[in-house]
């Protein structure tokens, strides 16, 4: 092109930029293409994986251990992508032409994925497909391989439990590993655990000096790993400085798991109280303001529940969301209920307490079978929504369950809503005054029948509340409120009628002690001693913790 421009006497300066450019790509090009073709034709460029993936496919264990040595090593991030499912035994390879898939069997077929990217691969019969075996200590070895190139991970949470796998499994070169890591990890629990973990490595290699040191920082870990190890230690010491050093650090971690185990204990001792505060506060304003004796109480909390489960069918696919819309239902469903049994047959048999319980219990037997003969009679299924699933992990020895903190929460809302409803509005003014002196309330011009109605509708809605919340603790069918009735007159006559401080602390203090009282003597002895320790205690304080003025106690 050049000899041309000059020829015809061109003087065009970019045309012989372009031409001397075209010149020089036609070179790098004609260069790079015996690169390019042979890096297509060498498979080892292509994956760096091949090679440990072919002694993968032979059927010996040996060539297999240095498979996944050799998977680890490349530091390649698919590698994990093979070891995983071959700890899984989900790793096959195809009989026809070899390739490597993951394997997940639907029926009488199995249904293929590529590792590398979880491309659907077709369905196959099982002559087809060949499964890679594994034994122990590839196992073993697997376990260790993956923890290790799960350090790196991005991931705090996935950094953590690769930390505690090789905690767990005294992976080789434990210390030597996660020094090389420790001092580059940002995460403040990740990093604390792996320096459990060098110290851990530390007792395997270490100096006598090392090896005690190693305790001292131990002696403040309580990983079940740790706690393991240093039995183990103590054990094989016997009496030396080790030993010693061992038994001190265990005598230590026992002292502070104890500890947090009496913490676990009042927790589940709150959340079982908080379920008596609830099923039992509905009950106090009935029984203190109306002096009613209403056993088809646990009914309403079973409607409460069965409200649940009927909002939850309604709206499946927001389950998170069903059980918010839950509550005010239960307490308008439980509440109407509860006017029509006042209504209908409570206000015909004040001043008759034997005939009001017996009313009631009949009423509560109704209320059973007309949601065995238009719902079910067996259980139904609720659902607990994501938000309320899982546990808080305090630490290795103590976690709270979501579900339990909710209801601790929720008891205590529902009793400062209900406390600020009495002691702020028209209806709780109402209220107070007819529980004080009935005939003087009617001749300052409140309507004492319209009271009790508005009363059994709060407490009966009360219940159905109660009953939302029970329905994410325990199963639900007809029977679900008589598991509670006996425990809720207990916690209402124990904190003194028609008190809600009183139901409060009777509720709370009654269920911690059942649960201190379970792991030595049982849970149905609890139960017993806790109503032995009632029954004494009404024989000297016969209106309990908190006693009422009025109506309740002159009655």
């Amino acid at each position: 092109m050049t000899t041309f421009l000059r020829r015809t006497g061109m003087q065009i300066p970019w045309l012989k930029l372009l031409a001397r450019h075209h010149v020089i790509w036609c070179l790098v090009v004609s260069a790079l293409l015996p690169l390019n073709s042979y890096a297509a034709d060498d498979p080892a460029a292509n994956n760096r994986l091949e090679p440990a993936l072919k002694l993968l496919k032979t059927g010996s264990f040996k060539e297999k251990l240095h498979a996944i040595e050799l998977l680890a090593a490349s530091g390649d991030p698919l590698a994990l992508n093979y070891l995983k499912p071959l700890l899984q035994a989900r790793l096959y390879y195809r009989k026809d032409n070899g390739d490597i898939v993951i394997a997940e069997r639907e029926g009488s077929q199995y249904q293929l994925t590529a590792p590398v990217d979880g491309t659907a691969l077709g369905r196959v019969k099982k002559r087809s497909i060949k499964k890679i075996t594994i034994n122990n200590a590839m196992r073993r070895l697997l376990r260790e391989k993956i923890a290790g190139l799960s350090l790196t991970n991005p991931d705090p949470k996935i950094r953590e439990a690769a930390v505690n796998e090789m905690i767990t499994s005294r992976a080789n070169g434990l210390a030597r590993t996660l020094k090389g890591l420790v001092d580059q990890e940002e995460d403040a629990s990740v990093k604390a655990l792996m320096q459990t973990g060098i110290a851990l490595g530390v007792l395997d290699t270490g100096t006598d000096e090392e090896k005690i040191a190693a305790i001292s920082q131990l002696s403040h870990s309580l990983n079940p790993a740790v706690r393991n190890r240093l039995e183990q230690l103590s054990a094989d010491a016997g009496t030396s400085k080790i030993g010693k050093a061992a038994r001190k650090a265990l005598v230590t971690i026992e002292g502070r798991v104890a500890f947090y185990n009496h913490i676990e204990t009042l927790f589940f001792g709150l959340s079982l109280g908080s379920v008596l505060v609830l099923a039992a506060i509905g009950l106090a304003i009935t029984f203190g303001v109306m002096g009613v004796i209403n056993m088809a109480h646990g009914e309403l909390i079973m409607l409460g529940a069965y409200t649940t489960y009927l909002i939850q069918q309604m709206m499946p696919a927001y389950i998170g969301w069903s059980l918010l819309v839950a509550v005010p239902a239960a307490f308008l469903v439980s509440g109407a209920v509860g006017i029509v049994i006042e209504r209908g047959i409570i206000r015909f048999l004040y001043g008759r307490p034997l005939e009001t319980l017996l009313a009631t219990f009949g009423v509560s037997l109704i209320l059973q079978q007309i949601v065995r003969t238009v719902i079910s009679p067996q259980n139904v299924p609720v659902l607990n929504p994501s938000w309320m699933s899982g546990s808080l992990q305090v630490n290795s020895v103590l976690s709270l369950t979501y579900n339990r903190l909710y209801i601790i929460v929720f008891s205590l809302a529902v009793f400062i809503a209900l406390f600020l409803v009495l002691k702020k509005t028209r209806l709780g003014l109402g209220v107070r005054a007819v529980s004080q002196n009935r005939a003087m309330a009617r001749a300052m011009g409140v309507r004492s029948g319209r009271v009790d109605a508005m009363t059994f509708g709060l407490g009966s809605g009360i219940a159905g509340v109660a009953g939302v919340a029970l329905s994410q603790l325990t199963n639900v069918g007809p029977n679900l409120g008589q598991s509670y009735i006996i425990d809720s007159f207990m916690v209402v006559v124990f904190g003194g009628v028609g008190s809600l401080l009183g139901t409060l602390v009777a509720g709370l203090s009654l269920g911690v002690a059942n649960k201190i009282l379970e792991p030595s003597v049982g849970a149905v002895l609890a139960k017993i001693l806790v109503l032995v320790f009632i029954i004494l205690f009404i024989q000297k304080r016969p209106r309990g913790l908190f006693p009422q003025k009025g109506r309740a106690v002159e009655n």
